[in-house]
């Protein structure tokens, strides 16, 4: 393989993917313009063997078309451990070992404190690669699914400070029914329990913990409902 058909073949993973060559640069623990000068410029000539490994795993690809030995490819294994990268992101699937993983990313934001507006605008802090089967068995959309984490002790036990949760966005006010979802009031982001009441014109928003209040009887016009919860993880002490 030429010395030029990997920088070609990276260029492309990048324009597809929507990330960008400073971001990339950091996440290798570079200096802001080394992609950027090895796609254009051809320095350094070769990726170094630790980059080119890093590379491949974040777009799922296989090694040797980014200039490695034949035979060189990203272990499953190691392609699905959580990439907390502050890269921005946009959501892809990769083939990996003939499965589809789809890269959610992970939000600065906590549910029940401060302000946050949960959309597309927001600069992702990381993202964690599932497969697309497993996210469709959650019944969530892949291209509409964000992560969140848990601030306060206000659903505990269901839900701890610090959990990370997954959001459907497209699973929102028009489909609302029994379960968890994450509301703004007041621009303050909140994870709560929704119980649907006798009048479907109104509904109930609760907490899990009793230390922390319930609302009765709210009217959804009150409400931003901005998604649905439909997974959830957390750290093991």
């Amino acid at each position: 393989m030429d010395d030029a058909a990997p920088r070609h073949v990276l260029d492309r993973l990048i324009r597809e993917s929507g990330a960008n060559y400073g971001a990339l640069s950091r996440m290798l623990g570079r200096n802001p313009a080394y992609i950027q000068q090895y796609v254009k410029r051809g320095s350094p000539r070769k990726l170094d063997e630790d980059d080119r490994r890093k590379l491949a795993r974040y777009f799922g690809v296989e090694e040797r078309v980014l200039g490695g030995p034949d035979g060189a490819a990203t272990s499953a294994a190691t392609s699905m451990v959580h990439e907390d990268r502050r890269a921005p992101f946009v959501h892809r699937s990769a083939r990996r070992s003939g499965q589809a993983l789809v890269a959610v990313p992970r939000l600065p934001l906590g549910a029940s404190a401060g302000a946050g507006s949960l959309d597309e605008d927001e600069r992702p802090e990381g993202a964690i690669a599932f497969p697309e089967r497993v996210l469709r068995d959650l019944g969530g959309r892949p291209d509409s699914l964000s992560l969140i984490r848990v601030d306060g002790e206000s659903m505990a036990p269901t839900l701890g400070h610090g959990d990370d949760i997954m959001v459907d966005r497209s699973d929102g006010a028009e489909r609302l029914r029994d379960g968890i979802y994450v509301l703004r009031l007041d621009d303050a982001l909140m994870v709560k329990r929704v119980a649907m009441t006798l009048r479907r014109d109104r509904f109930s928003v609760r907490s899990d913990n009793p230390a922390y209040p319930d609302w009765e009887d709210v009217d959804p016009a009150s409400v931003a409902i901005v998604g649905r919860v439909i997974w959830a993880g957390r750290r093991i002490a």
